[in-house]
């Protein structure tokens, strides 16, 4: 059976780390970004435009920032929807709204094209390594097309459900990142400024019921001054939780929590680490409380 061609638009952190994965396996990838640096970065082959990227792909990945530039680059005049053709199929690894996500499919639909709602999770490391997990919401024939492609950046592949059902999974998910990452920020700092070893409390909490993903795989580093850059931003951190709360509102579903990480994130924006690695929320944190650094001689 002779293999799809994969196009790929928005080749940043992540789009640039899966279109590399993609193209380690020999693979050739044609790629489109609005910094054209990031296309030859990531290995692909630069695309003139969307409308050349589409005619020369049969699979085409989307990796975006929000509804609103997948929504530009979807139905804009030149956009996907407009070039595609009958049996191409498209898939959103962006976070995006649930709602956007469903009637872009219904559009698409119309024109014979299956597109499919990834949502992805593991950050800049999984990516670099193709261990990402995908949560896929669309058609299950499509999905099973385009495993293949999938496989060489994701370890694990779930089919969550119908359209949206991804976009959807991965904002729940990413609201208990949020949670765990903004809250481990504040007791981290706490414990600093407590006196206590931080490498001994990230033991104890690693074998107690604090555990969770920023007690594991975050401050280990953090608290040595490496953040992990590379990953998502504190304002990308703040637009989920926000699409997070405005999913609750349309479910009908109290959302008691999400004070913590808006208040976390918002603070991190505020005091100048928009673009910074959500990680640097613990800065933002120890800015307002004495100009505390977890990791040694940056304490003010």
């Amino acid at each position: 059976m002779t293999q799809d061609r994969v196009g790929f638009i928005g080749l940043g952190n992540m789009g640039g780390r899966m279109t590399r994965c993609i193209v380690d396996t020999g693979r050739t990838v044609l790629g489109y970004d609005a910094k054209t640096e990031n296309i030859g970065a990531a290995g692909a082959e630069a695309a003139a435009s969307v409308a050349d990227l589409v005619a020369g792909s049969d699979v085409i990945l989307l990796s975006l920032p929000d509804s609103r530039v997948v929504e530009a680059v979807t139905l804009g005049d030149d956009g996907v929807l407009a070039q595609v053709r009958e049996g191409q199929i498209v898939v959103d690894l962006s976070t995006s709204a649930p709602a956007s996500t469903r009637g872009l499919h219904a559009r698409f639909a119309e024109r014979g094209v299956a597109y499919l709602d990834a949502g992805i999770s593991g950050g800049a490391a999984a990516a670099e390594k193709g261990q990402l997990t995908l949560m896929v919401g669309g058609e299950s024939d499509a999905l099973e097309r385009v495993q293949p492609v999938l496989a060489l950046f994701a370890t694990n592949v779930f089919h969550v459900g119908e359209s949206g059902a991804g976009h959807t999974t991965k904002l729940l998910n990413n609201f208990l990142n949020a949670i765990a990452l903004s809250a481990t920020a504040e007791v981290m700092v706490a414990a600093k400024k407590a006196g206590l070893d931080l490498e001994t409390v990230l033991d104890v909490f690693n074998k107690s019921s604090g555990t969770n993903f920023a007690t594991v795989n975050r401050f280990p580093k953090i608290i040595h001054g490496d953040y992990l850059k590379g990953g998502l931003t504190n304002t990308l951190m703040l637009k989920d939780v926000t699409l997070y709360v405005e999913l609750l509102g349309q479910l009908g579903v109290a959302s008691l929590n999400s004070s913590g990480p808006v208040a976390s994130f918002g603070l991190a924006r505020a005091l100048g680490y928009a673009d910074e690695i959500s990680n640097t929320v613990v800065d933002a944190i120890g800015d307002v409380s004495g100009g505390i650094r977890l990791h040694e001689g940056t304490d003010a």
